[in-house]
């Protein structure tokens, strides 16, 4: 199996003390869904970020957290029903046509499945040269040209460039969909959850293919995925989101050495571990999930914490910086980092110690 080159990260702005102006900034973004009769559900509730040239900035959190959507609304998949989004200091919450051409030059995604975001119609030749027809930047011998070097680029073989996407095993379909991505030299892509779909024999190829990519083009990747272990080796700052909110925002080392929030050291508590000492700490949650549906005020949180108050179940929690480049959404983020270590002091018993709950 290949192993992830983790030299080859850029931790530019990983500190959060970058004097660098951020490539994308987000502010108080929200994204709701009518449910007729219902309400609306909030998807994304209130989120403020900001990634800077050359980083990666992994957002995690459970299944229908809000990941997706925020990066399908950063690519203007999806209109946003309140906040900003600024490219480059330029508001493009709401770009003209024009504006919108010159965007998807400049930001890029990458799906998770790399079968059904290709056409299974067209070759790989034509799927390619797509991009190119579309902004009219090639065309003929040169056109042919380019696609080779793009595929060249992403470690195809040149008879890849005539065969299907049925035809392909699914870490060749992801190179296709990288390469496409790449075909008009962007500087932002959001990658959605980009390995979850391939072999673990063939996640670490792609993994080193977008760090080579950001080494040699200067990329900025918002990284979404809920496998911990590939956001740690990718990212220079780790977002954990839950129920539509950002609850934690620390550089990667920051989050799996000093978690702060309840809800982060619940979920990395669930990564699995060699040592079978350390995998009886894991904690388990109880409680009912609050539903996204018209929330009410409070933490989102809160019904499932061992350590929420009446404050924490009543007052919105917001982010606040506790350290330099480390924003945490818990009033109670001290006797949570207390909790914390209490569990690396006292290692279980046997399999005797309770799960905290």
């Amino acid at each position: 199996m290949t192993e992830i080159k983790k030299e080859n990260i850029i931790q530019s702005g990983a500190t959060g003390q970058s004097t660098q102006k951020p490539l994308l900034r987000v502010e108080h973004l929200k994204e709701y869904f009518k449910i007729p009769g219902k309400g609306y559900l909030h998807a994304v509730d209130d989120i403020t970020m900001e990634i800077m040239p050359n980083e990666t900035l992994g957002l995690v959190g459970e299944s229908g957290c809000g990941k997706s959507t925020v990066g399908n609304v950063l690519m203007r998949l999806l209109k946003p029903t309140g906040g900003k989004i600024f490219y480059e200091d330029k508001d493009v919450t709401k770009p003209s046509k024009k504006e919108n051409l010159e965007l998807t030059k400049k930001t890029q995604m990458v799906f998770q499945d790399p079968y059904s975001s290709l056409n299974p119609r067209k070759p790989i030749r034509s799927i390619l040269s797509e991009p190119f027809k579309i902004n009219k930047t090639a065309e003929g011998r040169e056109l042919d040209d380019k696609v080779r070097k793009l595929a060249e680029r992403v470690g195809l073989e040149p008879y890849v460039l005539d065969q299907y996407p049925h035809e392909l095993d699914g870490g060749k379909r992801q190179m296709v969909g990288i390469a496409r991505a790449l075909a008009m030299q962007p500087k932002f892509i959001v990658c959605d959850e980009p390995v979850s779909a391939l072999d673990v024999s063939v996640q670490a190829t792609i993994i080193n293919l977008l760090i080579d990519m950001q080494k040699e083009m200067g990329l900025s990747y918002l990284f979404i995925s809920h496998d911990l272990s590939v956001v740690r080796h990718i990212s220079d700052r780790v977002a954990v989101m839950y129920l539509g909110q950002i609850v934690e925002i620390a550089p990667t080392d920051t989050i799996f050495s000093n978690t702060l929030h309840p809800y982060s050291i619940a979920l990395l508590s669930a990564v699995p571990k060699i040592d079978f000492e350390e995998q009886e700490n894991r904690i388990v949650l109880t409680g009912d999930v609050p539903s996204p549906m018209n929330p009410k005020p409070g933490c989102r949180f809160a019904p499932r914490c061992w350590m929420a108050c009446e404050e924490c179940k009543n007052k919105d929690q917001e982010l606040t910086q506790v350290e330099p480049g480390h924003f945490v959404a818990c009033s109670r983020w001290k006797e949570s980092r207390e909790m914390e270590l209490k569990l690396e002091r006292e290692p279980a018993n046997g399999g005797q110690n309770e799960p905290i709950l």
